[in-house]
């Protein structure tokens, strides 16, 4: 799932220079309790909890919102990061599941499972801004390094992944479909603009794309699937829910080191030298520092399905 900390980077500087006293928390779906739960990094404090519609189940930053899709009930609803609160929701979806944010802070990208769609979004202004059919069940999405190009998961087990053009952010366009050598899962470009990941739905496996090429450079180790992906300047860190590991590796696929997380730990963000993965199904949330070592580890919910890393007034 396009998961890429730069985009909070960004923005997280930006907005520093107007708040001078700001914490850094994670924000939990609580997928069972109708909330997110925000907790401080990396000590694991809880700080507050954010109510919300039912069934929460992706949380990502786009500048300073929060786009969290309720996938049950086809509602997006978009959170004000920095004060918590919930300033829009939006229910112009069959099935939201995935969000990848434009490093502008406005744009964002939403894929809808049963509509095959990739949905436009301005997330200040709080509206819809066009829609473009990309293939049936679009779920995780990754946005490339010049902000240009979508990669979509067109499944949790996807024998294509679909290449959108979003050079106008408003206007998404399909532009090819392609086959990795496995059923796909996640799909992650690396920030150094030259490898893109893609993991698999049914084999221990993951896929490094030469993003210039298109040729697979390497198939790494992953666990049992599926895996998710992130990414921190060089390293990528990859879950295996199933399996209860977090793996380091270098962007090019070659391994590092090997971590126990709580089982259930699918999906994975990076943010500021902290690496977050929540526990479905058990509610934990496991904090790991740059190296993939635990630091703390938690259990905020009954159950969490996704998580992203803000910026909060103090």
């Amino acid at each position: 799932m396009d998961r890429r900390g730069f985009l909070l980077g960004t923005a997280a500087l930006a907005f520093a220079s107007r708040v001078p006293l700001q914490r850094t928390v994670a924000l939990v779906t609580a997928d069972l309790e109708s909330r997110l739960v925000a907790v401080d990094l990396p000590g694991g404090h809880v700080r507050g909890r954010v109510g919300t519609l039912p069934y929460p189940r992706s949380v990502e930053r786009v500048g300073r919102t929060a786009v969290v899709a309720h996938s049950d009930i086809g509602a997006v609803t978009l959170l004000d990061g920095p004060s918590l609160s919930v300033r829009r929701v939006l229910r112009e979806f069959a099935e939201p599941r995935y969000t990848a944010g434009h490093p502008d802070g406005r744009h964002a990208w939403v894929t809808d499972a049963a509509r095959g769609e990739v949905v436009a979004l301005d997330v200040l202004a709080g509206r819809v801004l066009g829609r473009a059919t990309v293939g049936s069940r679009a779920r995780h999405v990754t946005l490339d390094r010049s902000a240009r190009t979508l990669w979509v998961a067109l499944g949790s087990k996807a024998e294509q992944v679909a290449v959108v053009d979003v050079s106008q952010p408003s206007r998404p366009r399909l532009v090819r479909r392609f086959r990795p050598p496995f059923l796909a899962h996640d799909v992650g470009f690396a920030p150094d603009g030259r490898h893109a990941w893609v993991s698999s739905g049914d084999r221990n496996q993951l896929a490094v794309y030469d993003v210039r090429t298109g040729l697979v450079l390497a198939r790494p180790y992953g666990d049992a699937p599926p895996q998710h992906v992130t990414f921190a300047g060089r390293l990528a860190f990859v879950t295996s829910g199933w399996s209860g590991t977090l793996r380091l590796h270098r962007v090019d696929g070659r391994p590092l080191a090997r971590t126990v997380v709580p089982v259930g730990s699918y999906n994975v963000q990076q943010t500021g030298g902290w690496v977050v993965t929540p526990a479905l199904g058990r509610g934990y949330l496991t904090v790991c520092d740059e190296l993939g070592r635990v630091r703390r580890s938690e259990r905020v919910a009954r159950s969490s399905h996704d998580a992203c890393i803000v910026a909060v007034a103090a």
